[in-house]
């Protein structure tokens, strides 16, 4: 009998310390399997060589730790490039790869594509090695966010995407849907600017002969600017954030954002599982923090618990 438990996953980027954002998205991702009984799996997305830093790695798993957010089961993804190259071996067989003459865009490949995309429109200088990229027929797919509803993206905004650099990088792109398969995760829960994403994921699963797994996208966590936090927004790092609150004040106020307090208390990641509801957790992006706190600054929340 298949289990019908959920496993869902978070998968930060060891490029910095994690900001009150990433911990947004690590909660509700916790608390959407684990208040069903499901696994929650952690992967440090290192693909990247330049930014990677295995010392980033130690202080997200510390930081997890600190914040009462346990995972079930690990995985780092430098040590499964084998995989990937079986899975753009199998896409090439099948013909659905092509070379790629790309610069910037090709150097972001490697990471999740927030705002900017990892769509990359077909250029030709001379005398430089190719990328790697997917093929894609000119469609729009129709998909089901578990929070948002109805979605409907092009394939093909922008041309084809990156699989792999031409220095050999891994994209983002198959390495998430490669690693979410092999591990089996069935719920994936992300900031909502990584939707126009998941018909080209959708669409890497089907050609890969994978299952995919359930969406459900959350509102950002946005700067006074309306800007998604970043690893730039030092204030909002755990680093500072640590110095001063407590992991339950933390929690508690990531709670109250997310309509499960009705007030702004202390609370430990365990003492949400019975009341989480998915149905309480807000649409629009919360900018700066104005729609649960009147406007004021997240610090100056956190700070008057």
């Amino acid at each position: 009998m298949t289990n019908s438990l959920p496993v869902g996953r978070f998968a930060p980027s060891p490029t910095g310390r994690m900001h009150l954002g990433n911990v947004w998205a690590a909660l509700l991702s916790w608390l959407s399997c684990k208040s069903r009984g499901g696994k929650w799996l952690l992967r440090i997305e290192d693909i990247d060589p330049q930014r990677s830093r295995a010392e980033y790695a130690d202080l997200i798993r510390d930081d997890l730790n600190w914040l009462g957010l346990r995972w079930d089961g690990e995985c780092t993804q430098s040590e499964r490039y084998a995989l990937y190259e079986a899975a753009l071996q199998r896409l090439t067989a099948q013909g659905c790869t092509c070379g790629v003459f790309r610069s910037r865009q090709e150097r972001l490949a490697v990471s999740a594509p927030q705002a900017t995309g990892t769509a990359v429109p077909t250029d030709m200088p001379a005398a430089r090695k190719p990328a790697t990229g997917l093929l894609l027929p000119d469609e729009t797919l129709a998909f089901y966010d578990g929070h948002y509803g109805e979605q409907r993206f092009p394939l093909r905004e922008g041309g084809d995407m990156i699989l792999r650099r031409a220095d050999g990088a891994w994209a983002y792109q198959l390495a998430v849907v490669v690693d979410d398969a092999l591990t089996g995760v069935t719920e994936v829960v992300r900031g909502r600017d990584l939707l126009p994403s998941v018909p080209r994921q959708l669409y890497l699963y089907k050609l890969l002969g994978y299952a995919p797994p359930a969406f459900l996208h959350i509102p950002l966590l946005c700067n006074e600017a309306g800007q998604r936090l970043s690893k730039r927004d030092k204030a909002l790092d755990m680093g500072e954030l640590r110095q001063h609150h407590t992991a339950p004040e933390i929690i508690g106020h990531l709670a109250f954002l997310s309509g499960l307090q009705a007030e702004e208390q202390p609370a430990t990641a365990e003492q949400l599982l019975p009341i989480f509801d998915w149905g309480l957790v807000p649409k629009e992006d919360i900018t700066p923090f104005g729609s649960p706190t009147g406007g004021r600054r997240p610090t100056d929340v956190i700070q008057g618990m």
